[in-house]
């Protein structure tokens, strides 16, 4: 689906030059990743979505470089080539249904409602699940479900979902995110506290059991239950030294 914005040839502009960076990007890491190119239907998600829509208006002129930038209430919006990456690892198609855990700015979550039928998102912070609660109303998102609550727990009563995206670290992978994950299809997650992996787990119908692939080291804020903290940490990718 398409945002319902007016929107101007600079800002799509920028958003041609972020493409080719993210492309660049992934080029780059594609050893560690195993992925030389992104599927088409990804980048042109992101050439879509207005990511300066999402950012604080102090940010705008940031809103399309390839970095992460603060949101407020101690979140951040994840780098475009993150966010890519991460929707890629998904494996997704328009007929699928996906949990999103952490909404954040609603960033990742217009990304993945271009691709899917439907998106259920979960955020912890009140303040930032009103603002992309009014933001994706705004945007004509009628295919993202926003809700507020502990994203530890996933959403039971949507799932099984053919898809699970985690935009904080957690120290380990939650097991009832694994359990509301269809067979066959993935859960992509940030574990770890000081040094944190992106993780890809797929659950294997014909085994019975869970396949994990560490894709490379990242830099996410902490998954926050119960009590909202202001944690420090960007999504990012995290070069080693």
């Amino acid at each position: 689906m398409n945002p319902q914005i007016e929107d101007n040839e600079h800002h799509h502009e920028r958003r041609r030059a972020l493409v080719e960076e993210v492309r660049y990007d992934v080029a780059r890491t594609a050893r560690e990743t195993g992925r030389s190119e992104l599927d088409p239907r990804v980048l042109q998600a992101l050439l879509d979505v207005p990511r300066h829509l999402f950012v604080p208006d102090a940010l705008q002129d940031s809103a399309y470089l390839n970095i992460p930038l603060p949101v407020g209430h101690g979140a951040t919006i994840s780098q475009p080539y993150i966010v890519a990456l991460m929707t890629d690892l998904l494996e997704v198609d328009e007929n699928d249904r996906v949990l999103e855990i952490g909404t954040g700015s609603g960033y990742q979550s217009a990304i993945l409602a271009q691709l899917v039928k439907e998106v259920y998102t979960i955020e912890i912070v009140p303040e930032l699940y009103d603002h992309a609660r009014r933001l994706f109303h705004k945007l004509g998102y009628a295919n993202i479900h926003p809700s507020l609550g502990d994203g530890y727990r996933g959403w039971p009563e949507q799932a099984p979902f053919d898809g699970i995206i985690v935009t904080a670290a957690a120290p380990e992978i939650p097991p009832p995110l694994v359990e509301q994950l269809k067979p066959g299809r993935h859960l992509v997650i940030p574990v770890g506290t000081d040094f944190q992996r992106l993780v890809r787990v797929t659950r294997d119908p014909e085994q019975d059991r869970l396949v994990h692939e560490e894709i490379l080291p990242v830099a996410f804020v902490p998954f926050t239950r119960e009590e909202p903290r202001r944690p420090d940490g960007e999504g990012s990718r995290a070069d080693p030294q």
